[in-house]
């Protein structure tokens, strides 16, 4: 059962909080909150076999919100004095515009999520320098060791132990411990005068042993390393409009950017997604069901509560090639007059709430992976992709493929490096096929962007076939 936030802990009292909402609370305001955050983030990093950086930071912080209509007035303070608060509140309320004119507030109730889906200490995230930096030299060593071709190795861990509480104007107060960390590992091989990189990691709401366990951590530097030498020999991509298989896991980003930052509830309340009004419409084919879901255990994008104190939950948002919702926080359910999911999501108490993705997947289909594979007679099956970019208000996206391989025939032969997918999201969901029975979720090592804030989130995917989509290379087909 996740714990219950002792105030205390961040150098407040009940009258300061009761005192603070009363003075944002006012005549015209709908809605008031304050986020209480206390943050522990270390993090160690290696190359070239040497330690480059070992940081520990500690944050405290408040930040308080007032909304009226569709107006938000946010402040935020580092100092947790009852003169601080009373200030950020006072500019909060200014902001939103709304003069004064106290209203009676609700004496918060102290309550805690209803469940525990991350039950890590902070012992077991608090490891010291020295076993951390005894980890990355195995990395180091393990993935010089995979291929001499190796020349340089860089890993990283990172670790956070986050503590919230959410009071607000409804006479609620509750809070979370939200620990998190990420072991990354990324190699670069060379062989007359050819470079390639590979990458890998995982992570979640998770502790240190994790990465120990069956030596889950050696694993990453191989998985890194092979993919480097992979890419040595891998033919240039070809370029034209073929089938394209995703496998499953981390390609789900393609979904996460091309569709799921269209399903979130600003953008369509703005009317500028490409999925704006389109509830009830079909906007993929009936193969594909996509969900968001923050009630995975362990899992990077999971939360017991999102940073509104919502419990996070499981949206459906198509089904079947329905478009059933979209992703919301308070405000803009509100405004929409749609449910609140539980998605309002912020990087800091420096930082206004906006409805984000959690953890975003399609759902697995009845499709045998194999089969998919055989329906290909030419085309590209992409194991795993880099960066990429997206335009809410079209669709429109171009993802580089980090490992992919040729389909021929039927089969999967070489592998090629350089290819690129162009397309539109809402486009590219209604020429999905065949999806396969073996979901995948990612390693854990997603971080999300928006509007200037990173949050982390996770991805997910079954083996799926698209009929035809622009394949971008350097050769043509």
């Amino acid at each position: 059962m996740a714990q219950l936030i002792p105030l205390d802990s961040f150098g407040v009292t009940e009258r300061d909080v009761e005192g603070a909402l009363g003075r944002v609370k006012v005549r015209n305001v709908d809605y008031a909150d304050l986020y209480f955050e206390s943050c522990v983030s270390e993090s160690v990093s290696m190359e070239e076999s040497l330690v480059k950086r070992a940081t520990k930071s500690i944050s405290q912080g408040v930040g308080v919100r007032a909304t009226a209509g569709e107006k938000t007035g946010f402040a935020y303070s580092d100092e947790l004095t009852k003169r601080d608060l009373e200030l950020a509140a006072d500019t909060a309320r200014y902001i939103a515009h709304s003069p004064g004119g106290t209203e009676p507030v609700p004496v918060p109730v102290r309550s805690r999520p209803t469940r525990d889906l991350y039950p890590v200490s902070h012992s077991q995230l608090e490891v010291a320098t020295a076993e951390r930096v005894a980890l990355l030299n195995r990395i180091d060593e393990e993935a010089r060791r995979y291929d001499p071709r190796i020349k340089n190795v860089m890993a990283s861990f990172n670790t956070e132990y986050k503590i919230v509480m959410v009071a607000t104007s409804e006479g609620t107060l509750i809070g979370d411990v939200q620990p998190l960390s990420r072991l990354q590992v990324t190699c670069i091989a060379e062989e007359h005068g050819n470079r390639q990189i590979g990458s890998f990691g995982g992570g979640g709401r998770i502790g240190f042993e994790f990465y120990r366990e069956r030596d889950r951590y050696l694993d990453y530097a191989k998985e890194a390393a092979r993919i480097a030498i992979l890419n040595l020999s891998s033919d240039d991509a070809q370029a034209g409009v073929m089938p394209v298989v995703l496998g499953g896991g981390w390609p789900g980003i393609l979904l996460h950017e091309a569709i799921g930052h269209g399903l979130e509830a600003d953008f369509n309340r703005k009317k500028t997604s490409a999925f704006s009004n389109l509830i009830g419409k079909r906007v993929a084919s009936e193969v594909c069901t996509i969900v968001d879901d923050g009630t995975l255990p362990g899992r990077r994008g999971s939360l017991n509560m999102d940073d509104e104190g919502t419990p996070t939950s499981r949206t459906t948002l198509i089904e079947k090639g329905i478009l059933r919702g979209y992703i919301t926080d308070r405000l803009n359910a509100h405004l929409m007059g749609i449910p609140v999911t539980g998605n309002g999501r912020r990087e800091s108490y420096q930082s206004i709430v906006l409805p984000r993705m959690t953890n975003t997947f399609m759902l697995a289909g009845q499709s045998d992976p194999d089969e998919i594979i055989r329906s290909v007679d030419k085309g590209l099956y992409a194991v795993s992709f880099g960066g990429g970019q997206v335009d809410i208000t079209n669709g429109k996206f171009v993802f580089s493929a980090s490992e992919a391989y040729l389909i021929e025939g039927g089969k999967i032969t070489r592998p090629v490096k350089g290819a690129t997918l162009i397309g539109s999201g809402p486009d590219i969901l209604t020429k999905v096929s065949m999806v396969g029975h073996d979901l995948k979720l990612d390693e854990g090592i997603g971080t999300c962007g928006k509007e200037g804030q990173s949050v982390p989130v996770g991805v997910g995917l079954p083996t799926i076939r698209i009929d035809h989509i622009t394949v971008g290379g350097t050769q043509a087909a």
